[in-house]
């Protein structure tokens, strides 16, 4: 009679996923590809069609989830999946909906942008890249996850890993700069980190790498642009943080919405299924970004049938909002353009990301109200978010010491970031509570201590244009315009300068400034601000430049003119006692620079591994030369290289060793450096290898990052860093798009950044 009632259970479990309101089913279901190849032959074309279909829910109110229009299709069994529902509360009247009142009783995915954090949140990801610290990075993205689940969400559509080399583009905050080695190790930070090896778990989720492909290389830096190079230059630069989510187990991957080889991503066989599928064997779903189908019209590929028909065969799975495959599919099916095993297949694979998340388990695995009231937002996160945030921060320049700040005496702080805490958690920042952000000023305040007195000041509004200063601080995050003229907020501003010891001069962009459609030709820090800063570098008074940006910026003028300048980013809701910290000492800055910031921005798109010309610059002094590869009105290298950083504190790199000066295909060489903290705090310092293959098949960098290593040092501490090559370290894509590794000459530099000139040298044998 046992037995009877378990398979009788078991039944019930496949044809209607009986429900567990908060409770974890007791008893297994099958095993996964027996239990979808059931499902889906339970299933109308119209139900598989609904699988594929992601529309957005908008907000909707709690309560009122049954009355929706997106609740109808839900219970018809027109949708797989929603974003941007955020709670709990909401979420599982929506899931209600699909697991009681839908046919077959299917559960919903529900995603989210949790790009950098979930209400607590951490550095834009550009800032975090330059904590170049993989542990803090995967712990930044575990948090979100622990979050974003404790709230209902079990899909994040990140990490964004496109390299990007021109700062034009908006979107270059989101991502990790312009480096593939230093891309693919975070890229696999990140999905461990949301994923955790183990989507079982209630406080993990399904991470989705995007953009695929090549989203950050847009002609012009100008967003959605089309995108052209050679598959040689795609393999070696641009593909390898893709490979590496891959690699690292992801789950889903997005589709980018600019064309590869004239074909728009989302509508590419040749990327989604013979590199992404067949090639790296990626086994997850793919989606589109959203409306990626239907604009593909505007590429001029065809009418909707035509390019949601592209897409399926290319290798697209699910529709982002285009809602093509819903309502196009069925006819292309019925033409023979598209085949039933194609759909079948789509289905199946989005299918078992539900099983792998334990959702056919549990519907409501997600929606523990318990979790939601204890682990979001919580004093433990914030902390880490606070010292995670310290360690992305930039000393460009620190002239004399100026730097740290003392907790005493009289501190002006002045500028439209001081006071802006909207505006610290940064662009793409969906799921952050405003209100609890903490501004520079009240961090400073908290930092100092009562000894210290700090005086404000606004100084200027963001840009003269109030048109513009609109379009840059969109999504509450506004910088609420002072209607005062120029003149009067000035004259506040030297009235509280004149007053203090020094000057905090808090400036740059907006948070929306810089991410999605927020490309730029003018990288300076706007105008209205340039003024205020040169008026309180008139009084005399040492200025500190707190530079807020979402992008490397042209600040040639302020490095030269500016005694000490601290590169902030946007560093999260705990972003003003992060930048206290370090402004006062309590954190030594350890951040290293991701994406080369340039002299101007005709250099663009510059990035530090970029290939010898036959007419190379011959002096080292940046000296015009005519018939030689440079400007006329400008030095080639630029202001700050990749790898930059400086410290409170000195570093001094010595004997540098190479274990043997030859290497065969099966050794292994050793690298040692000593590294010694020489100045007088404590520190951490990157310690970075790069590598130059001296003569290939095809032109190779000048040089390359192969590896590095964060270490810290106590004061007057000596230590010696040892680094590993192998053959691997040496291949490459070759013309014939063969990873290889080529016998001969290789150089490699150690040091604390991409200019680094202690060199050694080994030759690989066969």
């Amino acid at each position: 009679m046992k037995n009877k009632l378990v398979l009788l259970f078991l039944g019930c479990a496949v044809l209607g996923y009986a429900q567990k309101k908060n409770t974890k089913n007791t008893v297994k279901i099958k095993p996964k590809s027996e239990f979808v190849a059931e499902l889906i032959s339970k299933m109308t074309l119209d139900e598989k069609l609904g699988q594929l279909n992601l529309p957005t829910s908008g907000d909707i109110t709690t309560g009122q989830a049954n009355s929706s229009n997106v609740a109808k299709n839900i219970a018809e069994g027109k949708v797989g999946g929603l974003f941007n529902i955020k709670s709990v509360q909401k979420i599982k009247e929506v899931q209600k909906i699909a697991v009681e009142k839908s046919r077959l009783k299917i559960p919903l995915l529900f995603g989210m942008d949790v790009i950098h954090g979930y209400e607590t949140t951490f550095p834009i990801p550009l800032g975090l890249s330059c904590t170049w610290d993989m542990n803090l990075i995967e712990r930044s993205a575990q948090i979100a996850a622990q979050e974003a689940s404790a709230d209902g969400i079990n899909w994040t559509f990140s990490p964004m890993v496109d390299i990007s080399r021109d700062p034009r583009w908006g979107r270059v905050s989101e991502g990790s700069g312009e480096d593939p080695y230093l891309g693919s190790q975070i890229a696999k930070a990140m999905v461990n980190g949301y994923q955790q090896n183990d989507l079982s778990k209630n406080n993990s989720i399904l991470a989705c790498v995007k953009h695929f492909a090549l989203y950050g290389a847009p002609e012009g830096g100008r967003d959605y642009n089309t995108v052209d190079m050679s598959h040689i230059r795609m393999f070696n630069d641009y593909f390898p943080p893709y490979k590496a989510a891959v690699d690292a187990g992801v789950g889903s991957v997005m589709a980018s919405f600019n064309e590869v080889d004239g074909i728009p991503a989302t509508g590419n066989k040749w990327l989604m299924t013979d590199v992404l599928r067949k090639q790296w064997g990626f086994k997850g779903f793919v989606v589109t970004d959203f409306t990626g189908i239907p604009e593909m019209i505007e590429h001029g590929m065809g009418n909707l049938q035509d390019v949601s028909a592209l897409s399926l065969n290319a290798g697209v799975e699910m529709d982002m909002v285009g809602e093509g495959f819903l309502t196009t599919l069925k006819k292309s099916l019925d033409e023979k353009r598209v085949t039933i095993e194609q759909i079948d297949n789509a289905v199946r694979l989005i299918l078992e990301a539900k099983y792998d998340l334990g959702l056919f388990e549990d519907p409501y695995k997600y929606c523990d109200e318990k979790r939601a009231k204890t682990e979001i937002f919580t004093v433990g996160s914030r902390k880490e978010a606070r010292s995670i945030a310290a360690q992305s921060l930039v000393l460009l320049k620190n002239q004399n010491q100026l730097l740290p700040l003392k907790k005493s005496g009289t501190i002006a702080l002045i500028g439209p970031l001081a006071d802006a805490k909207e505006n610290m958690p940064g662009t793409w920042s969906v799921a952050t509570k405003m209100e609890n952000a903490i501004s520079l000023l009240a961090g400073i305040k908290e930092v100092a201590g009562s000894s210290t007195k700090v005086l404000y000041a606004k100084g200027s509004n963001l840009d003269y244009d109030e048109t513009l200063e609109t379009n840059a601080t969109m999504f509450g995050k506004t910088l609420h315009r002072d209607n005062r003229s120029k003149e009067e907020l000035l004259a506040e501003a030297l009235k509280v300068a004149n007053q203090s010891d020094i000057i905090v001069a808090a400036l740059g962009e907006s948070a929306e400034m810089s991410g999605e459609s927020s490309s730029r030709t003018n990288l300076e820090i706007p105008q209205a601000q340039k003024d205020l800063l040169n008026a309180l570098l008139k009084t005399g008074k040492p200025v500190v430049l707190v530079l807020f940006d979402g992008r490397p910026l042209v600040i040639t003028e302020e490095n030269q003119t500016v005694p000490a300048i601290l590169n902030v980013w946007f560093a999260g809701s705990e972003a003003g006692y992060a930048i206290a910290d370090v402004l006062f000492g309590d954190v030594n800055p350890s951040g290293k620079l991701t994406s080369t910031f340039p002299r101007s921005v005709g250099q663009l798109p510059i990035y530090y591994a970029h290939k010898n010309t036959g007419r190379p610059l011959s002096n080292t002094e940046g000296k015009f030369e005519k018939f030689r590869s440079n400007y006329i009105d400008e030095r080639n290298e630029p202001l700050f290289p990749f790898g930059f950083g400086l410290s409170y504190t000195s570093f001094e790199y010595t004997n540098l060793k190479v274990s043997s000066d030859k290497m065969n295909f099966t050794g292994t060489l050793k690298v040692t450096v000593d590294v010694a903290n020489t100045g007088n705090f404590d520190g951490k310092e990157t310690v970075q290898l790069y590598i130059r293959d001296i003569v290939g098949s095809v032109t190779r960098p000048v040089r390359e990052l192969k590896n590095f290593k964060k270490i810290a040092l106590k004061k007057g501490e000596k230590q010696t860093v040892t680094f590993d090559i192998t053959v691997e370290d040496l291949k490459f894509y070759n013309s014939d798009l063969q990873f290889v590794a080529e016998p001969g000459q290789f150089d490699v530099f150690v040091g604390g950044n991409s200019n680094a000139n202690s060199k050694i040298s080994f030759e690989l044998t066969k």
